[in-house]
């Protein structure tokens, strides 16, 4: 049409616009921004408010909220609808707080509402998780007539259920006397954010027997419960029915499905999806990182990671801290630096999680130094940030340094919880600050009127089993509203092995007794301390005791990275390819210490049996 020197008008720029949109081709679309500038400039043919509107929506679309500001803002004049085009817009682009305050801005200017941005706008405050927000919203569409609207009522429903209140939005559920698909998916998806997944099961049958036919959003959403009891039987048939009606293909039913054969252990089904979906959708590439690492799989999830950034698809912060954690419980130092690069180089520093999951993982490696560098560099913080920083500076024994980060925190306004409480006991038992953790443990109670669980519990008698103040950590369990459980019990007998106190010890030990357990651990400890008190019957008599009761010590087990292979270790194993090279270094090594004067500490071997020496100490359980 342009070819053949014909001028398009605002009825033909909406639909080429639009078409844009569709295509997510915004370099088109901003050719055609150029020619309707161009048009007003020099045939006076300025843009009415539909083009202007239908920019806004292509811009917005496409990607581009800061071309989508632009337009909007050099509008002379605004309607409801260039307002509600601007918020979807916004919306779009997970910009929750700023179309909350673009509403704002709206009402001041006297603009009235209407359903349709009433139902755009209600599910940014179930993002940001702002219950109240929330509930204004509502009371708005009942002041305004919109409380039967299906669009309003579908939009409450998600809100509550995001903000944690499925009860809520089960009631208004409730109340529809027409629902749609979307109603339902809404209430099922609802439930099973919220971890009730009997609720969304249940609530999927009953849609099935009103023969409402499931769209792709109520199967994403009712899969995780599928997952959650292992109905791997079910979950196929799901699955079965999504090929029939041509939904495996969609980005979140895949993802589920994956979620879901990962959960079930059965990989190879997981792969498979993944392999057809693999260069579509990051969540899908997140699904199956996540499955690799419940299976503690880091060199398959790994794999993974380079294998999408050579599709070109870049991880995101979930693909970060789903990886993240995994080289914690592994101590892989190197692959959590490659991640921290994967950050680095894809902008994600700013995502808190992220740099929350960074500090875990470099203190968690024995890089504390390299923790608080990312700590110090993190310009917005929050309550995980100062509890992940204290509980590693605990940890390190630098107990001062973890009450000035709580002090910071508060400077910082933000509130302590039960966790931060936690690793500030903890920090101030590891350094030996008995009066600053009495302090703190009061100040929990009366300033912040956080009721102490069994974890707080632990840490006081921790705190003062450590210093030595061994009366007063039994005197303590004594004196807890709850029966102590036996790590609480464990934590002060490992003391008394420390401080040589076999009369707490005994005590301790007839309560641990008569604790149901399958782990040896503590009885091994209270035969040890026996046997080291030279009182042979009793350790026989735990030992025996043990044995009665069919526990089993879960054999140790260690590993080591050497470049890029790791190298698994389990007591009393010689299963390793290089086990005799490693035997005659152990020769080697215990022989220079023999030489240096060690003599290993015998002193939990029972009296009538004789500690061999042939050149190599055994070092005993």
């Amino acid at each position: 049409m342009m070819q053949q020197g014909l001028t398009a008008d605002h009825y033909t720029y909406p639909l080429v616009l639009k078409s844009c949109s569709a295509l997510f081709d915004i370099e088109q679309g901003r050719e055609i921004r150029n020619s309707i500038q161009f048009h007003a400039v020099h045939d006076g043919a300025r843009p009415n408010i539909y083009v202007q509107c239908a920019l806004i929506d292509m811009f917005a679309k496409c990607g581009s909220l800061d071309d989508a500001r632009t337009v909007f803002e050099e509008m002379p004049e605004r309607d409801l609808v260039s307002w509600s085009s601007m918020i979807g817009g916004t919306m779009q682009q997970g910009e929750w707080s700023e179309a909350l305050s673009l509403f704002r801005r709206m009402r001041l200017e006297g603009f009235g509402l209407d359903s349709v941005i009433l139902a755009t706008v209600i599910p940014a405050c179930g993002r940001l998780a702002d219950v109240r927000l929330g509930m204004g919203m509502q009371c708005c569409a009942i002041k305004c007539g919109f409380n039967d609207d299906l669009c309003v009522s579908n939009a409450l429903i998600d809100m509550y259920c995001k903000c944690g209140h499925s009860d809520m939005g089960q009631y208004l559920f409730r109340l529809l006397d027409c629902k749609d698909i979307v109603s339902w998916s809404s209430i099922i998806a609802g439930h099973s954010q919220n971890f009730e997944y009997v609720e969304s099961l249940a609530l999927f049958l009953e849609m099935l027997s009103l023969h409402v036919r499931p769209s792709p959003v109520t199967i994403a959403s009712v899969l995780p419960g599928f997952s959650e009891f292992k109905l791997i039987n079910k979950g196929k048939e799901i699955h079965s029915y999504a090929i029939r009606h041509e939904y495996e293909f969609d980005h979140f039913v895949a993802s589920a499905l994956i979620d879901l054969y990962c959960q079930c252990g059965l990989m190879r089904e997981a792969e498979s999806i993944f392999e057809i979906m693999s260069d579509s959708d990051i969540a899908i590439v997140n699904s199956l990182i996540t499955g690799y690492a419940l299976k503690e799989d880091i060199e398959s999830a790994f794999e993974t990671l380079r294998v999408i950034r050579r599709a070109n698809l870049r991880p995101n912060s979930v693909t970060i801290i789903t990886l993240l954690p995994l080289c914690n419980r592994l101590t892989m130092l190197g692959h959590g630096e490659e991640l921290h690069g994967y950050v680095i180089r894809g902008g994600l520093q700013s995502v808190v999680s992220v740099s929350n999951s960074l500090i875990d993982m470099y203190c968690k490696c024995g890089c504390l130094e390299l923790g608080i560098e990312v700590f110090r560099h993190m310009t917005v913080r929050d309550i995980v940030t100062y509890n992940t920083i204290i509980a590693a500076l605990g940890m390190y024994g630098r107990g001062e340094e973890a009450i000035l980060c709580f002090n910071q925190m508060k400077n910082e306004r933000i509130e302590p919880n039960k966790i931060t409480f936690i690793a500030l006991l903890s920090a101030c038992s590891h350094a030996g600050l008995v009066e600053m953790g009495h302090l703190f443990y009061n100040s929990m109670m009366q300033d912040y009127g956080i009721v102490p669980d069994m974890a707080h519990y632990s840490c006081m008698v921790d705190l003062h089993a450590r210093s030595g103040r061994l009366e007063d950590a039994w005197e303590f369990i004594q004196k807890m509203p709850l029966e102590p459980e036996i790590d609480v019990l464990g934590s002060l007998l490992g003391a008394c092995r420390v401080h040589n106190r076999l009369d707490i010890a005994e005590l301790v030990g007839r309560s641990i007794l008569e604790k149901q357990t399958e782990d040896p651990g503590y009885h091994i400890l209270l035969s040890n301390i026996y046997a080291a008190a030279e009182k042979w019957p009793d350790a026989k008599k735990v030992r025996e005791m043990i044995k009665k009761k069919g526990m089993t010590k879960k054999p140790g087990n260690s590993w080591i990275q050497v470049g890029c292979c790791i190298h698994f270790f389990a007591a009393r194993d010689w299963s390793h390819p290089e086990f005799n090279v490693i035997y005659e270094m152990m020769l080697v090594l215990f022989s220079q210490m023999r030489d240096e004067g060690y003599a290993p500490d015998s002193c939990f071997l029972h009296n009538q049996l004789e500690l061999e020496y042939d050149g190599m100490y055994m070092l005993c359980d």
